[in-house]
């Protein structure tokens, strides 16, 4: 996905967020719902959260430096693990306390059908924006299904969003869930015990996005497409014997970097293997644009060291 894809995603669901949020906070405010406290909450924090990957998205739009040789890639992914960890210690956290203070306490709900107004409102916000990141990540996926896709996608930008609108959605339905059963019910604590299922649902949000952008941050190879690909170039550059290996990594969405082990023809000179490697970068960055950088090592295929083919 482009840059410019994500951003819009993430200006969709901040939108969305920033206008539930306020809604959800006023009808607690009229209602002393803890559940809709809780949304409130939940919708306050995304809204931090897409803030947070705008500046993600800033940053690693950085040109490279002499700091930085390979770019500020990884601060995309910096960011999104930040916004993994808000999800579980604020999101999670404040619902679940505000849910056991709330089953301590149990407080009727005042004016329920503020509650249902707010709800539906806020399912119509969440679901645009839910709808907006889910096609743009079903358009990204390919054939391919979608936890594969989640698990294989080296921009965190869109999953996360998406995986944020349906923890919203269902959390919108638990709140409703909440508000009738305390209200037809007469049981007020019932409202906390829906509370402190937001929370949780939260919390395992949180646990497998922190997951996915953990391995993105540690550093995830490239797609076995590319990699058979650089090396098919390889073999078919003349001069070079063999391709033995090539070892890739992400350092951000769209950048790569890749090491090649080759076996040149041993009757080569060196400017003429200087000639090949500077033709073979040039033909790898224009199949690949995403290669930031190409490093070539002559090596014997028994003394190769990359084992990624």
């Amino acid at each position: 996905m482009a840059s410019s894809e994500s951003t819009r995603v993430i200006i969709a669901a901040l939108l969305g967020n920033l206008l539930v949020a306020v809604t959800k906070f006023a009808a607690a405010a009229i209602t002393g719902s803890s559940a809709m406290a809780s949304e409130a909450v939940h919708s306050l924090v995304d809204t931090g959260n897409e803030l947070l990957l705008l500046y993600g998205l800033r940053r690693a739009a950085k040109p490279a430096d002499a700091d930085h040789p390979f770019g500020h890639g990884r601060e995309l992914y910096f960011w999104s693990f930040i916004v993994a960890l808000a999800i579980f210690a604020v999101g999670a956290g404040a619902s679940i306390f505000e849910g056991v203070r709330h089953i301590r306490s149990p407080v009727p709900i005042k004016n329920p059908a503020v509650n249902y107004v707010v709800l539906a409102l806020a399912l119509l916000f969440e679901g645009g924006s839910w709808w907006v990141a889910f096609k743009q990540f079903r358009a990204a996926k390919g054939r391919i299904g979608y936890l594969e896709a989640v698990r294989k996608s080296k921009d965190p930008t869109t999953f996360t969003v998406l995986a944020e609108d349906t923890g919203a959605i269902l959390g919108i339905f638990i709140a409703l869930a909440g508000t009738v059963a305390a209200r037809v019910l007469d049981r007020p604590v019932l409202d906390g015990v829906a509370s402190i299922a937001i929370g949780v649902l939260l919390g395992l949000i949180a646990i497998v996005l922190a997951r996915e952008t953990k391995g993105l941050l540690i550093g995830e190879p490239a797609r076995s497409e590319l990699v058979s690909s650089i090396c098919a170039i390889a073999r078919a550059q003349p001069g070079i014997q063999s391709s033995n290996g090539l070892f890739t990594v992400h350092i951000g969405p769209r950048q790569v970097v890749a090491a090649l082990s080759v076996d040149f023809t041993d009757t080569l000179s060196a400017g003429e293997v200087e000639t090949i490697v500077a033709t073979l970068e040039d033909r790898v960055r224009k199949a690949h644009p995403e290669v930031v950088s190409l490093l070539v090592k002559p090596q014997k295929p028994d003394h190769a060291d990359f084992t990624q083919k």
